[in-house]
């Protein structure tokens, strides 16, 4: 059976309910143990008037899959939900060749960034990494690799939801607001593999931002104990995603999204830097200092970690903004290693206003870009379909 809407005839007080019509259907499909096929019809598109897709799981991005529907009923397209596929079982061999996203065929545009499978694979994978499912991940999503930003998050949004068990590897705890419109927190642990792995399948539920929130090595004179980055830019020395991204693209925070921390720190008046961060895979990368001194020097680094250019790498690649607020905790450079005792003295005056700023542009972005941040700096030829954040390109 399928639904079909053509919404060039329905009034703009109907498409809401019509859009959830929709979705209904998809979820229907999705608990007969099909993927819901989408097809969409756009009578005014010259080289792509039909496009279609199939889902897993749209429960757990329906969120996302109202918004992006009714931005192309509002522009009159033709939407159907049918009865796909039957739905291949996570144990099954021809999952394999299915996740494969090197066999996506550039020439033809896509409806969705992800196959059903691939969708199906991270959402299972998210609930075993964090604990929770995917259905309470919100929209606007903070990194940290410190349980006491967990820890002040928490107690800044009293009633988060939070792992169904202990010794979960990247617990995750969500502020839930209507329309997925809260705020998630996850701790990924230490390191750009976690942090690849994070978000090469939290990209599937399409968040409308990550912000990397942690701790750096500073790297200049002038930079003091506390003081804050801002990311403008990354050097890529993490090296696992270089196979899939060369280092010779260029990747870079969200603008906006960097203009409103930036706001947010001149409005507390904090100290703080922007520039380049140097995200590294070796936590003693100053033992070996001669290896990457060169490095450090031509990038005009500010900043030393572990995460944010893999963080930042990886949105580049599945479309998500993103960007990175850290603190300084160390000056390896200039005789301020990290040490216990100063650590412990650093953490505890830190982290409650390092949570709090991002909670608060978290806010900002909720309320002042419902529809998404802008995001043209990371679209491609072959956009897909949806989540494109212009109706223009519609």
């Amino acid at each position: 059976m399928t639904n079909s809407i053509g919404f060039a005839a329905v009034p703009a007080s109907e498409r809401p309910a019509a859009v959830k019509q929709l979705c209904d259907a998809m979820e229907a499909a999705d608990n007969a143990g099909r993927y819901p096929q989408v097809t969409v019809e756009r009578p005014w598109s010259e080289h792509n008037p039909v496009l279609e897709g199939e889902f897993a799981s749209p429960r757990a991005i329906r969120w996302y899959l109202e918004r992006e529907l009714g931005r192309l009923a509002a522009a009159g397209a033709r939407i159907s939900v049918s009865q796909g596929r039957k739905a291949v079982d996570l144990h099954d061999p021809e999952l394999g060749p299915a996740l494969d996203e090197t066999t996506w065929d550039l020439r033809r545009k896509k409806l969705f960034l992800f196959g059903p499978e691939r969708m199906a694979l991270s959402i299972n994978r998210l609930e075993h990494y964090t604990g929770t499912p995917a259905e309470q991940f919100q929209r606007y999503v903070l990194l940290t690799n410190y349980s006491w930003h967990v820890e002040e998050f928490r107690s800044a949004l009293p009633g988060c939801i939070g792992p169904d068990s202990d010794g979960r590897q990247m617990p995750a705890w969500h502020h839930v607001l209507p329309g997925r419109a809260g705020i998630t927190i996850i701790n990924i642990g230490v390191g750009p593999s976690n942090a690849k792995t994070i978000t090469d399948h939290l990209a599937v539920l399409r968040p409308d931002l990550v912000l990397m929130i942690g701790h750096c090595g500073g790297l200049r004179n002038h930079q003091a104990i506390g003081d804050l980055v801002l990311a403008t830019a990354y050097m890529r020395d993490d090296r696992v995603l270089d196979d899939v991204l060369p280092l010779s693209v260029p990747v870079v925070s969200n603008y906006t999204l960097n203009t409103l921390l930036l706001n947010e720190l001149t409005t507390r008046g904090l100290r703080r830097r922007l520039g380049i961060v140097f995200t590294t895979a070796n936590r003693n990368w100053e033992l070996q200092l001669s290896s990457v001194d060169a490095r450090l020097r031509l990038s005009r680094a500010i900043a030393v970690d572990m995460e944010s250019a893999t963080v930042a790498a990886n949105g580049f690649r599945y479309r998500i903004p993103t960007a990175t607020l850290l603190a300084v905790s160390d000056k390896p450079l200039h005789s301020r290693p990290k040490l216990s005792e100063d650590a412990q003295s650093f953490y505890a005056a830190t982290r409650r206003q390092h949570v709090e700023i991002a909670i608060s542009v978290a806010d900002t972005v909720r309320e002042q870009y419902p529809g998404g941040l802008p995001s043209a700096d990371i679209r491609s030829p072959d956009e897909p379909l949806l989540g494109l954040t212009d109706p223009g390109q519609l």
